[in-house]
């Protein structure tokens, strides 16, 4: 008993360290938003800056309109990319996980090719660009990269033969259920942690990706708040070193450049913030059962 005790406060203690180590640079980031921007540049970042400002968020609300624009755009990627990449993820696993499957095998196999080798860059550009037609469409955002991994696959895989007891299946056919109601009705149910965790993997994904942007998307009505928040940073790099505001005399222009980063970071960080403690009771598990060798 008292051996229990001393191994919770250690544990509780050391995590409440990881927990600050986690808080603090987030905590830094917020600060360094609110902070003016040469006090930035004289003392660096500080949990204490010698002046606060408002400047970079003054800047993000005259974007207020393509931002919102460009949220609503990584909003309907996050939800729409995650939803499909979640059904065509655990459909997929529920067949490599059914021992009567004799192809799963082969399945499988062809699913673990895909995290050694890849086609690269440029042919992955010339297929969806040239075949599929998707540059400048929403689907450039969703489908290229993210639509299915091979380690979201396995996982559910292994969530299915280590949790779903294969007398539930065997009784649910002796019923009469066909594969695609036992998948709906037993699987699915039976593998909230699993689809909980992938989703979150996903949407966290989609959330912070701007590589896809940048490949495929040229139309800045199609913007993903990430993309947009790095043509923000580029345009004030841009006027920050103006030659023309340098020949007048009046040096570079005066935009929050460091602080505004901080700002953004805030603002692309925050929605994940919020769901986040949604889904969290089902991460662990989620991971823990499906990372299990099946």
């Amino acid at each position: 008993m008292t051996e229990s005790k001393s191994f919770n406060r250690v544990s509780t203690v050391i995590l409440t360290a990881l927990v600050i180590v986690v808080i603090l640079p987030i905590l830094l980031i917020v600060i360094a938003s609110f902070s003016a921007e040469d006090v930035l540049i004289r003392d660096g970042y500080t949990y204490f800056p010698a002046e606060w400002s408002l400047d970079s968020y003054y800047y993000m609300i005259k974007q207020g309109v393509v931002i919102l624009r460009s949220y609503g755009i990584s909003f309907l990627v996050t939800i729409g990319g995650t939803a499909i990449s979640v059904l065509i993820t655990t459909m997929l696993a529920y067949p490599m996980a059914r021992k009567s499957f004799r192809g799963r095998n082969v399945l499988a196999f062809f699913v673990f090719f895909t995290m050694l080798f890849n086609g690269g860059i440029v042919p992955s550009y010339i297929m969806w660009t040239q075949i599929f037609h998707i540059k400048d469409t929403v689907w450039a955002l969703m489908i290229p990269n993210y639509l299915v991994t091979a380690f979201n696959v396995i996982l559910v895989r292994n969530y299915y033969q280590n949790s779903v007891p294969d007398s539930l299946i065997e009784a649910a056919q002796l019923d009469g259920a066909s594969e695609l109601k036992i998948f709906y009705k037993v699987m699915l149910p039976l593998s909230k942690p699993a689809v909980a965790t992938i989703g979150l993997f996903t949407g966290i994904t989609y959330w912070n990706d701007w590589t896809n942007g940048l490949y495929y998307i040229n139309n800045e009505k199609l913007y993903s708040i990430q993309q947009l928040l790095m043509k923000i940073m580029d345009n004030i790099q841009a006027l920050r070193s103006n030659s023309t505001a340098s020949l007048l005399g009046t040096g570079a222009v005066e935009l929050p450049g460091t602080s505004i980063r901080m700002a953004m970071a805030v603002i692309g960080i925050l929605p994940i913030l919020l769901i986040y403690p949604f889904v969290q009771k089902y991460l662990v598990k989620g991971v823990v059962v499906g990372a299990v060798k099946g």
